[in-house]
């Protein structure tokens, strides 16, 4: 309740985007190792099936040097060197590719979970975590008491298959001391293989549901408040306030450089009082005169004032004031225009001359 009241309310918002990216950002995604586990079994089981004869066949193989050479190995440091390289080496053959078929399902099976994502937030420290009232919290939580009912029911589940099984193959088991070493670990591989496909029935089903949960849980814990909404439009969209003084202040820097560049002006065309448009023309360098500064009211007296200040004629001319306010700063006189500010020029230059 505390959480609530402190974030604006209940959690009754469905999450935005922007939720979910910073989530992710954090490495809180839904991601269940019930899924991990699951494939990792499966696909340990398919590819136990087909790589068990070579397996066995390796192993046996392996067996079958040490017990047929006894008298190569002695209890001496050099042959105990030499045999501990030679049982680690041939293992390690054979279980090379179960390892990193466990490396690949563990990488690939959070890959189709949550995507790629790389983040070291998880991992970095975080002194709240040392709170002992919040690991209370975590503790007796909601996910704390779901896992422990899971691992529970796993650990039954997978006992009680393993039982039934072993049990079920065990009279069978009783005529191995007159078989074979190699029939032994046939029979052991066949057992070992419909275990592991009993288990890896009950574990998919365990981590479809567990997926579920996790995903549902994810939801819960992303949605918002109508105050963290608004909060975040706020961010997304700026504060209308803080926009309006940006506004304000970009205004005030162009008018000011508008304002400096009054007196190059060669003429400002009045309304006469409401408008003021400053115009310059360079025969060497421009096409056509350009309108250097504008404005109404305040700014148009303010451009008067300047142009008086710098001696720069002021024509009145109410009509062409109201067109030539039109233009937009440091764009060029349309052509309709270019008869009566050719006037207006002409006749400032013959004042000057």
């Amino acid at each position: 309740m505390a959480e609530e009241s402190s974030t604006g309310g209940e959690k009754t918002e469905a999450p935005s985007a922007k939720r979910r990216a910073d989530f992710r950002k954090k490495g809180q995604v839904a991601q269940s190792k019930e899924v991990q586990t699951a494939g990792l079994f499966t696909l340990l089981l398919l590819f136990w099936i087909f790589y068990m004869p070579g397996f066995w066949s390796g192993l046996l193989d392996f067996i079958t040097a040490i017990w047929q050479n006894p008298d190569a190995f002695k209890a001496t440091p050099n042959d105990v060197m030499r045999l501990s390289i030679f049982v680690v080496k041939d293992m390690a053959i054979l279980l090379a590719p179960l390892f990193i078929l466990v490396m690949i399902i563990g990488f690939f099976s959070s890959v189709f979970q949550i995507g790629w994502i790389f983040t070291t937030q998880p991992i970095s420290p975080d002194l709240g975590k040392l709170d002992p009232i919040k690991g209370l919290g975590r503790m007796f939580s909601m996910r704390s008491l779901v896992d422990l009912i899971k691992s529970i029911l796993k650990i039954g589940l997978i006992g009680w298959i393993a039982y039934a099984t072993v049990f079920k193959h065990f009279e069978q088991a009783l005529i191995l001391v007159d078989t074979s070493v190699y029939e032994t670990i046939l029979y052991l591989g066949r057992v070992a293989a419909i275990i592991l496909a009993k288990v890896c029935g009950i574990l998919i089903l365990i981590a479809a549901i567990d997926f579920l949960y996790t995903k549902h849980e994810m939801e819960e814990k992303m949605k918002m408040t109508k105050q963290e909404v608004k909060e975040e439009f706020k961010e997304m969209e700026g504060d209308p306030y803080v926009k309006s003084q940006i506004r304000r202040i970009q205004q005030e820097m162009a008018r000011k450089r508008m304002m400096a560049d009054v007196p190059d002006a060669d003429v400002v065309v009045t309304n006469p009082t409401h408008l003021a448009v400053a115009i310059r023309y360079d025969q060497k360098t421009m096409d056509s005169p350009v309108v250097i500064a504008k404005g109404a009211d305040h700014v148009a007296m303010k451009i008067r004032e300047i142009a008086q200040e710098n001696n720069i004629p002021l024509i009145e001319n109410p009509p062409v004031a109201r067109l030539l306010h039109k233009i937009d700063l440091g764009a060029a006189i349309p052509e309709e225009l270019f008869k009566a500010v050719a006037e207006i020029l002409a006749h400032v230059y013959s004042l000057k001359k």
